[in-house]
């Protein structure tokens, strides 16, 4: 009697123990690093090395607690109804996912580059929708470590109102299979801090976290971009890190801190970083430091912009990490 009664106790507890809010979900992420220019190129390896079951524990011994996978979802599936996933390329998200967490690194897991629906946002709703119903389905027995984004920077012709109802469908999709699960939100232009005021997320979920970027000033981060036009005429712009540079990503920081408190959520920035064009190593090291540090003085985790490509911490062709910039973001214990 006495263990039977132990026993129901035991399960009672067990039963009561709080779900984790966002803010414990949030705290899983840490330091992250993007694992970008892969799954959500045109296909895998178009944009350069495939990834690989060895990055994932070399990502974790650096010293990273969690990773995002940006994932083009919308070039595997198809394009009328019931917008069916490929079963491969499933599998292969499977795979890449299960690495990750078999690493102990968290997972932040979203939609990326939907070209077509930044350009006709309602005309691709039912699409988007139907994405995350499968995705979600997919992934909705996994451990609270994967966390999910709706989508990576809606830009263009995805206004707020647009991306207001998209969010919300997608959303739904996801609350179906996975009601406790930490999901990521962002605004449109590209998840810029000012945009933060026109999303309009559901007040009872209190699983939502707050998804930024940041690139600014965006001549220097991106000076001989190859992707983007007319960038070689900003080359040699610099970052010294004077009180006005440091002074103007105080301020932007302060505008998503503010909304954050107001909401009652935690915020994720998703993604920041400087491309090879910013020949400058020292500005390059000076500037990531100075925005991981202030990031995390607002409270912010955060995930660097990326892994092996552009913008790349580790070198592929010589096996090793760029150590200035792996020190800038994570630096060495004294």
């Amino acid at each position: 009697m006495i263990l039977r009664a132990l026993f129901l106790l035991s399960t009672c507890l067990l039963a009561a123990e709080p779900t984790p809010d966002c803010f414990t979900q949030h705290a899983k992420l840490g330091r992250g690093l993007n694992l970008g220019n892969a799954l959500e190129g045109p296909t895998e390896g178009a944009w350069g090395r495939k990834l690989e079951d060895a990055d994932f524990p070399r990502i974790k011994a650096a010293g990273f607690d969690s990773v995002r996978i940006p994932v083009r979802w919308s070039a595997h599936a198809q394009t009328t109804a019931p917008y069916a996933i490929d079963a491969t390329w499933m599998a292969r998200v499977d795979h890449v996912v299960k690495a990750c967490l078999e690493a102990k690194l968290a997972v932040v897991l979203n939609v990326h580059h939907y070209d077509e629906m930044d350009q006709a946002p309602a005309e691709h709703r039912e699409r988007f929708a139907a994405l995350w119903r499968q995705v979600a389905g997919h992934f909705a027995g996994f451990p609270d470590e994967l966390q999910f984004e709706l989508y990576n920077e809606p830009n263009t012709k995805h206004t707020a109102a647009d991306w207001n109802l998209n969010l919300a469908a997608a959303l739904k999709e996801v609350r179906r299979t996975n009601p406790t699960r930490a999901v990521q939100v962002g605004g449109v232009e590209w998840n810029q801090v000012y945009t933060l005021k026109d999303l309009r997320l559901p007040a009872d979920d209190r699983h939502l976290i707050v998804h930024i970027h940041y690139y600014a000033p965006f001549h220097f981060t991106h000076q001989g971009a190859f992707w983007i036009k007319d960038s070689a005429a900003w080359k040699g712009t610099k970052w010294e890190g004077s009180p006005a540079e440091q002074a103007a990503v105080r301020r932007d920081f302060a505008v998503a801190a503010a909304w954050a408190k107001l909401e009652g959520r935690p915020v994720f920035l998703g993604e920041f970083g400087t491309c090879s064009g910013v020949e400058d190593l020292a500005a390059r090291v000076r500037w990531t430091n100075f925005i991981a540090r202030e990031a995390e003085a607002h409270g912010f985790k955060w995930a660097y912009w990326e892994y092996q490509a552009n913008f790349g911490l580790w070198d592929p062709q010589a096996q090793a990490w760029r150590r200035p910039l792996l020190e800038a973001l994570l630096p060495p214990a004294k």
